[in-house]
């Protein structure tokens, strides 16, 4: 089971799209696929259309249930989600000194490890339980970065968040910088992306995501940018996103 994070503490950069794309991609090339809602706003669930007040991810930490026995499925094929609800948002609160609370979904995940062959997180952009409980439970992070010069600041904030962790831990995450909102005509659009390869090189991805308002429309309908036929911009640039992402994944397990 592979599990990656999809991460960044600005909001508004993509990180839900970027979830139910990718997840719906993994799904239609047969892989059993869990998308994990983290955000108390609950973005995701919504998305797909989940009740956000049935049981979900807060009854994991709460309750201490598995993540397979609250995953719901969705209405695509081999695409389940386990749902957020705004109890989430109490977690810091009710846990935040408790001793260990930062593997509590890495453990859930490990005992669902025969039920999905793939898991996606979606995070809130706030560093607490919720996110280094899924740093901790992930092998790879991935972070979308809209093309603009507040959201570099954002970016900033999660690189050294990696970094922090890396130092507690001994081990640093693989991570991927992923332009988003990308408009091409904008001269802060153009000089963002170019500010971000000129740093960050091959953490960047080749692939960026452009602005496409049916990208807005698939969410609407609740479909993966990939189902959404009208969606062609992006979703032929989630597909080579994708694409670009499993071949280094498949150099990466290559590697002695």
């Amino acid at each position: 089971m592979r599990v990656w994070t999809i991460a960044n503490q600005k909001g508004g950069v993509g990180k839900t799209t970027t979830v139910a794309a990718l997840g719906g991609l993994f799904a239609a090339a047969g892989e059993r696929t869990l998308l994990v809602d983290m955000d108390p706003h609950a973005s995701l669930t919504h998305y797909f259309r989940m009740d956000a007040e049935r049981a979900g991810l807060y009854q994991v930490f709460n309750e201490d249930r598995g993540t397979h026995e609250l995953a719901q499925a969705t209405a695509f094929p081999g695409l389940s989600l386990l749902a957020a609800s705004p109890a989430l948002a109490t977690l810091d609160r009710q846990f935040g000194a408790r001793n260990g609370m930062g593997r509590v979904l890495q453990k859930a995940l490990a005992a669902a490890e025969a039920d999905y062959d793939r898991v996606l997180l979606d995070c809130p952009p706030l560093l607490g339980i919720l996110m280094v409980n899924a740093l901790a439970a992930s092998e790879r992070v991935l972070i979308p970065t809209q093309t603009e010069f507040l959201a570099l600041r954002g970016l900033e904030r999660m690189l050294q968040t990696l970094a922090m962790l890396a130092r507690s831990s001994g081990h640093a995450l693989d991570h991927h910088i992923i332009p988003t909102l990308y408009d091409a005509r904008t001269h802060a659009s153009r000089s963002s992306i170019d500010r971000l390869r000129q740093t960050w090189g091959e953490r960047v991805t080749r692939n960026e995501i452009p602005v496409d308002t049916q990208l807005r429309e698939a969410s609407l309908a609740g479909v993966p940018a990939g189902e959404w036929q009208a969606s062609r911009r992006g979703a032929a640039a989630y597909q080579l996103l994708f694409d670009e992402l499993c071949a280094h994944e498949d150099v990466v397990e290559a590697l002695p």
